[in-house]
């Protein structure tokens, strides 16, 4: 008999602990729901049509990320499932050749991957933008505010990656592996305001054979102007199942703004091949801009002496770059991976600026 009490006791405190739990996880989902951005960009965006059948279904690799991540990569999903033909969406929701693209890689072929058909794609057709509500959203704000109560910029470089991440997507046809290749230069112009709301948008601003440079901005206004954060990031598209770089979209500028931001990517694109064929190689001649490095080292290397060999004597306001230097050890865990199961490149940059 006081077995079967003690059981019936458990049992029923199982009972209400389950249905705190529902109640609590219930109460969850509308408060996340609620806070979750809103993403915008231009409606012919195959990122940007959903369907009420598909709205629910999330990732399991958004969750832990934030709710910017969480809201770029469900829509990102979304556009991936169409065009690998697992959702029914009408004949004319994708093109033939992202069909045929799918059925490829579904199919796990070695063979060359088929370049695009299409002529070219222009710039407003892989824009996307989302907005910051944080004016409205307190669970917003905490995600992103650091202990100073200003803006956690590691939090931000994990949407600028999520975000190219999408427009990137946007250009390509099919499903290729988008990787980002390299961040090109981040700009940050003034402190953003916690308090106010921010909008973050980006399209593609320059393609060459199977590269692409993506810019973004973050900005006060939805219409762009007080802008105070520019990022330039580079995206490799790669066959799903040889790792080899295939051809992608060109793109085809409409204004006079993405034609001159399309010159200056082109001009980049040459000198990081230019700085690939003047590398430093051993047995290899030093070309004059290899010279002049070789010889800013050699006054550098002079101006540590005294610090290696004779510290009492050098100068008291120096320091060797080796002493500046930071590191940690780490395991990424499976929460840390993006939606092609690797390891996300915005945890990498996050950790990196907060370490």
């Amino acid at each position: 008999m006081m077995n079967r009490a003690i059981r019936s006791a458990v049992n029923c405190n199982r009972h209400r602990l389950a249905a705190s739990s529902g109640a609590l996880s219930s109460s969850r989902r509308r408060q996340i729901h609620h806070l979750s951005p809103q993403l915008s960009g231009n409606s012919d965006n195959k990122a940007d049509r959903e369907t009420s059948s598909d709205a629910d279904f999330t990732p399991v690799q958004t969750l832990n990320k934030s709710p910017i991540v969480q809201k770029l990569w469900k829509t990102r999903d979304q556009a991936k499932r169409r065009v690998m033909g697992k959702l029914t969406m009408g004949d004319g929701e994708y093109s033939d050749v992202s069909l045929a693209a799918a059925e490829l890689m579904a199919e796990g072929r070695n063979g060359e991957y088929e370049p695009p058909a299409k002529l070219g794609k222009h710039p407003r057709e892989s824009e996307v933008g989302i907005m910051y509500e944080f004016s409205k959203d307190q669970y917003l704000l905490e995600t992103y505010r650091n202990p100073y109560g200003e803006m956690r910029f590691g939090k931000i470089l994990e949407d600028l990656d999520a975000l190219a991440g999408n427009i990137a997507f946007n250009h390509v046809e099919g499903n290729p592996l988008i990787v980002t290749a390299g961040v090109d230069r981040i700009r940050l112009r003034r402190r953003p305001d916690i308090n106010a709301n921010q909008y973050l948008s980006g399209k593609v601003t320059w393609v060459g054979s199977s590269s692409m440079e993506i810019r973004m901005k973050i900005s006060s206004n939805e219409d762009g102007s007080d802008e105070w954060l520019e990022a330039y990031f580079t995206f490799v598209t790669l066959h799903p199942t040889t790792k080899k770089a295939i051809k992608i979209s060109p793109l085809i500028p409409e204004t006079d703004e993405e034609r001159v931001n399309f010159e200056l990517g082109a001009v980049k694109a040459q000198a990081k091949r230019a700085a690939r064929k003047n590398k430093i190689e051993i047995g290899r001649p030093l070309s004059n801009e290899s010279l002049k490095i070789d010889a800013r080292a050699a006054q550098l290397l002079e101006k540590a002496g005294p610090l290696l060999k004779m510290p009492s004597l050098a100068d008291p306001n120096t320091i060797l770059m080796d002493e500046t230097a930071q590191g940690n050890a780490m395991v990424a865990q499976p929460q840390a991976r993006n939606l092609h199961d690797r390891i996300f490149g915005g945890f990498l940059m996050r950790r990196a600026f907060e370490l």
